[in-house]
């Protein structure tokens, strides 16, 4: 790519995968521009996060898979076949259940509602997580010719499961207490 810019949005237009221009109102966007903006947010975590919460690759390998998911949602299947590295398999959410359980090991059991906050690193988890579940709010509100598979809506869900719990142990591992509600 020469140049970032191409000027084929300046009419308020842009192209999904597969070639159809729409409008840049258009929810679809709106719904990758969100998990554009989760991923974004991880980062900011990771940047500022402890290793011995959670071993960083799985951060990567979240980023990778939101990335993925965001193919998914940009690609038209009406004309084009989604690429196998868009798709979010079984397996994925699987691995993703078994970072839940094994970051959750050693957490005190939770007991009541707690209030976001913490560590830096903890905080920008919390703010991930309600981004996640900003966009399985959109995903699921997408019309019916961009519904997403099953495998990715499970994926979202797991991952502001995923990440409340990571807010929970990065603050354990830094010895803040956590606030109850």
């Amino acid at each position: 790519m020469s140049k970032i810019y191409t000027r084929t949005g300046d009419d308020g237009t842009t192209s999904l995968v597969g070639g159809k221009r729409v409008s840049k109102t258009d929810p679809r966007l709106d719904t990758y521009g969100t998990i554009d903006e989760l991923n974004s947010f991880i980062g900011l975590m990771l940047s500022v996060m402890d290793d011995k919460a959670e071993n960083p690759q799985n951060i990567r390998w979240i980023q990778q898979k939101l990335f993925n998911i965001g193919g998914c949602l940009a690609t038209d299947t009406s004309c084009f076949e989604l690429p196998d590295s868009c798709r979010i398999k079984a397996d994925d959410v699987e691995r993703i259940e078994q970072m839940i359980d094994s970051i959750q090991e050693g957490l005190p059991q939770q007991r009541s509602f707690i209030l976001p906050g913490g560590t830096q690193a903890a905080s920008y988890a919390h703010v991930a997580r309600t981004v996640c579940r900003r966009a399985e709010r959109l995903i699921l509100a997408l019309p019916e010719c961009a519904k997403a598979p099953k495998e990715l809506l499970q994926y979202i869900n797991r991952l502001s499961d995923y990440l409340f719990v990571l807010a929970r142990r990065i603050n354990y591992f830094a010895g803040v207490d956590e606030k109850i509600w």
